[in-house]
């Protein structure tokens, strides 16, 4: 069973996996001034579950067009990563938070634009009617689960960034190019699944 697999693979220590820790390893050092956010990690319970993504508005200041989880920074009123997530998917992508059955946390991943990260996993019923905000979210559309956890899909590619060279993970599925932190935090969860509980 999903939910099952899930959370042993969440509760699982972890410590002999190759897990990303972020964009970069000089980020390690520097969490205290970085953004707090969470996004929501939206599997579909059906026989081929799928992974609800989003791709973000070209307009947003803050990488725009890519392909994201539905998520953002943890606000002062919310009542830690979990709250914020709900919170994030519901202002992006309508979806409510009492549909989510939420699984736990994911390891957390901290980007070279200031944000550490925790991915909040979650079982959404499947074919919910969900709608993009349209001030974030240009589309709103789900990957097989199977696809982007298979390490076959995982491509290592790299990019000068602000004069350093940027290693990442790359994930294409159909048009849509899924890289970064998103790609970051699917390679995470993919190694903690093949990895025994």
């Amino acid at each position: 069973m999903l939910e099952a697999r899930l959370r042993r693979a969440l509760d699982a220590d972890g410590g002999e996996l190759a897990l990303l820790s972020g964009d970069s390893r000089e980020l390690i050092d520097s969490v205290e001034a970085m953004t707090a956010a969470a996004v929501l990690v939206a599997i579909t319970d059906r026989a081929e579950p799928g992974v609800i993504l989003t791709q973000r508005t070209d307009t947003l200041r803050r990488h725009p067009g890519q392909v994201a989880f539905p998520g953002g920074r943890i606000d002062p009123d919310d009542a830690g990563e979990i709250a914020a997530a709900l919170r994030e998917a519901q202002e992006e992508v309508a979806l409510p938070p009492s549909t989510v059955r939420v699984i736990g946390t994911g390891d957390r991943y901290r980007t070279g634009t200031g944000f550490d990260i925790t991915p909040v996993i979650g079982i959404i019923p499947p074919d919910l009617a969900l709608v993009p905000s349209e001030a974030e979210v240009a589309a709103v559309f789900e990957v097989p689960l199977a696809f982007v956890l298979d390490p076959a899909n995982h491509r290592l590619a790299s990019a000068e960034w602000q004069g350093r060279r940027r290693n990442f993970y790359e994930i294409h599925w159909q048009d849509r190019r899924i890289w970064g932190a998103t790609a970051g935090m699917i390679v995470n969860l993919s190694r903690r699944l093949a990895w025994p509980a």
